[in-house]
């Protein structure tokens, strides 16, 4: 039963209480707001600051070639992407055509202006005029515009930034890469011959002081540049249609480079489908000469051996050799020709391949047999047939490479490629970046959070006690728990006199506390030695002050006789609580023997109550706590007095709460809800242990049930600075 009993409560333990964490999220409303605020702010700037980028669209067609492998209906939605849109992407996005399209768009020039930063720039983008002070008249205004007509560099300038600064009169400085400067007008060209640099401005319209940078990009720069802000992709699943979208900053110029972009490529696709007719027309006419000299060649063998021989006509049966030898050889020329396109298709034991060489065949057999047939005829006619028959396949051979060439020639004069531009490049006029709306809402939602996560980063890294159990589980007696009081927190903010709640408003359940306090310190103190209790904190700001002076108050009207003592000698600030100057002898003028017991006792408007104030504050406050006179005067308290209420300064700042501890009856620590940590309780502990003291208990102050086991948005430091108060003379 105990393994399961401990099983359960780790389990519970390992729970995430969603009620916890909304208390969290809702005590940090204010930074969670502050951050969303924030980023904001931030997204409206980067919105509104961000030069717009536009997007050019293109498309292309690509059409069927002939000759392409088919695939089997069945398998053809398994091709994920067309193969051959996939090597015309890859073309598109070649050095051949971007570095085409940029020597022709001419978009290795690069004239930006100097930008103003980006708060600023949101501020001129949406018309509010930007002052010209501060260096501020270097950047560019919106409606600042150059124009370049001319720019050459050296090699070993490219990529390097040359400096225009406008000057009076549509002149102007440059500033080159070497550090030399020219000087130049618009619509003059500006040379340094030795140099090979040049640069002609075309059009100028910006005030005097305003910079650019001009850049003129190597052609690999100027390659990835586009290949960044291209993108090419099919329409469709095997549609044909390619879509080409180009983004940049300025509208017509975007469009201009992805006109040329398309254009190469149309270009280098006719180009490329003109190649084969080249090659073709090229190869025809090198056989054409050889062809004509055979002609000849054949047409003088004839006629010479016609005179020799006397013989001037083959005769019927010769002729009729003659016309069947040369249909037979023309039908075995278009088998050859079928039987290489049906090798590329089928194999030799396929039907339609048995059936060509069949023919072929046959018709072999049937030549054979007319050269036979010739082998007979008489040997004049033979010679003359044999002779006719060359001269017109030379014959032949020759027109048909005449044919040949004249086709290749028309068409190579007419190839219009296999690509066609549907749309031309075209830019919307409105951006399709940055996204204003998008923008503003993402940084919104990230600041908002972010704002959480620093909430909750915050919880994480330092929780404080959260409830009296906690103190108690340390050892240390709790004596009360006293509520927050918003109202008393802004006053205590304030450099004037202090109003004492327990006064103003003895109702608020911030006093019950104080009563509760004043009842559980009645009975822990009936066995003290003194009636002097000494209040302290582990750090700064936990409310030692508030306690001291309403808990001194709510006694002395329970009828006691009662003394709060300001021993904060470096920053006490009880006085304004009873308005008394800084001048008033107090606590240190006594313990350095200017002034005795007497003279700072203040007996106080309230019956009961009388208030020892710091007095001047000293050099020493520790040194004057440890004379013999401190203790004296304690002893002499607790004579006068019921109680006698001491307030300190913080035990992990100074050490001046050890001392006084020591003297006292009871020591007891102030506890901030949520601000003291159990670590600063256990370290103060320590402390006042290794003094010869002891903590007598605690009191749970500022504790918010709204915030209970809620993250804090208080900050915290060991740091405790008693420089004295200027402001208070």
């Amino acid at each position: 039963m105990a393994k399961v009993e401990q099983s359960n409560a780790k389990f519970d333990d390992d729970e995430i209480d969603l009620g916890a964490l909304a208390l969290r999220l809702w005590a940090g409303k204010v930074l969670i707001g502050v951050c969303t605020v924030i980023a904001g702010i931030i997204g409206l700037i980067v919105a509104l600051g961000t030069p717009p980028t536009y997007n050019a669209i293109a498309l292309l067609q690509l059409e069927e070639k002939s000759g392409q492998l088919a695939l089997p209906e069945s398998l053809t939605g398994l091709a994920a992407n067309d193969p051959r849109s996939v090597t015309e992407i890859e073309i598109i996005t070649s050095r051949m055509v971007l570095g085409q399209a940029a020597a022709d768009a001419q978009v290795d020039w690069r004239a930006s202006p100097r930008t103003l930063p980006l708060p600023l720039n949101a501020l001129a983008n949406i018309g509010i005029p930007v002052p010209e002070v501060l260096g501020l008249d270097a950047f560019a205004r919106p409606e600042d515009r150059l124009r370049l007509d001319l720019l050459e560099v050296p090699q070993d300038w490219l990529g390097e930034t040359i400096v225009l600064t406008v000057e009076e009169g549509n002149s102007f400085r440059l500033t080159l890469p070497d550090d030399s400067e020219l000087s130049g007008i618009a619509d003059t060209t500006v040379m340094v011959p030795e140099r090979g640099f040049a640069l002609r401005v075309g059009d100028l319209a910006a005030a005097p002081g305003r910079e650019f940078e001009i850049t003129h990009l190597s052609e690999n720069a100027v390659i990835r540049d586009l290949r960044a802000r291209l993108s090419v992709a099919e329409r469709g699943r095997q549609s044909g249609i390619l879509e080409l979208r180009l983004t940049g900053r300025d509208l017509e110029s975007t469009e201009r480079v992805l006109d040329a972009i398309t254009q190469a490529y149309l270009n280098q696709n006719v180009s490329r489908s003109a190649a084969e007719a080249e090659s073709s027309l090229v190869f025809v006419e090198s056989q054409i000469p050889a062809a004509e000299t055979k002609i000849r060649d054949a047409e003088r063998a004839l006629n010479d051996y016609r005179q020799q021989q006397q013989a001037i006509d083959l005769g019927f049966e010769g002729q009729s050799l003659l016309t069947q030898i040369s249909s037979l050889e023309d039908q075995l020329q278009q088998l050859n020709n079928e039987e290489a396109t049906l090798a590329n298709r089928y194999t030799p034991n396929h039907p339609e391949y048995q059936q060509l060489i069949n023919s072929r065949q046959r018709l072999e057999d049937r030549l054979e047999r007319l050269r036979d047939e010739v082998a007979n005829l008489p040997t004049t006619q033979r010679e003359v047939l044999n002779l006719t028959r060359d001269f017109e396949l030379a014959q032949s051979v020759y027109v048909e490479l005449l044919n040949r060439a004249q086709e290749l020639r028309v068409l190579r004069a007419s190839t219009i490629g296999n690509v066609r531009i549907v749309d031309s490049a075209n830019a919307d006029d409105r951006p399709i970046a940055p996204r204003r709306s998008l923008i503003l809402a993402l940084s919104l939602v990230l600041g908002f959070f972010g704002g959480v996560g620093v909430v909750l980063v915050q919880n994480f890294l330092r929780r404080g006690i959260q409830s009296a159990e906690e103190i108690t589980s340390l050892g240390i007696p709790v004596f009360a728990t006293v509520n927050l009081n918003l109202k008393t927190q802004k006053q205590n903010k304030r450099k004037t006199n202090l109003p004492i709640l327990a006064l103003t408003d003895p109702t608020d359940l911030t006093i019950e506390g104080f009563r509760s306090l004043r009842t559980s310190l009645h009975f822990a103190m009936l066995d003290a030695d003194k009636k002097v209790v000494t209040l302290t904190s582990a750090s700064p700001d936990s409310g030692k002050s508030f306690t001291s002076i309403n808990l001194g108050v709510v006694a002395a009207q329970a009828g006691q006789s009662v003394c709060v003592v300001d021993a904060d000698m470096r920053r006490g600030h009880l006085r304004r609580y009873f308005d008394l100057p800084k001048s008033h002898p107090g606590l240190a003028d006594y313990l350095s023997g200017q002034a005795n017991l007497d003279d700072i006792i203040v007996k106080s408007s309230t019956s009961g109550l009388s208030f020892i104030s710091t007095g001047k504050y000293p050099p020493n406050p520790s040194e004057l706590l440890m004379r013999p006179k401190f203790e004296d005067l304690i002893t002499e308290l607790d004579k006068r007095f019921d109680l006698s209420i001491i307030d300190t300064p913080p035990v992990l700042a100074v050490t001046d709460p050890l001392i006084v501890g020591k003297a006292t009856g009871a020591t007891i620590a102030i506890v901030r809800f949520d601000f003291t940590t159990a670590h600063q309780i256990e370290v103060m502990q320590s402390q006042l242990l290794q003094a010869g003291g002891r903590l007598s208990g605690a009191i749970l102050n500022c504790f918010d049930p709204r915030r209970v086991k809620a993250g804090s948005a208080y900050g915290y430091s060991y740091r405790y600075d008693y420089r004295q108060d200027e402001t208070e003379a």
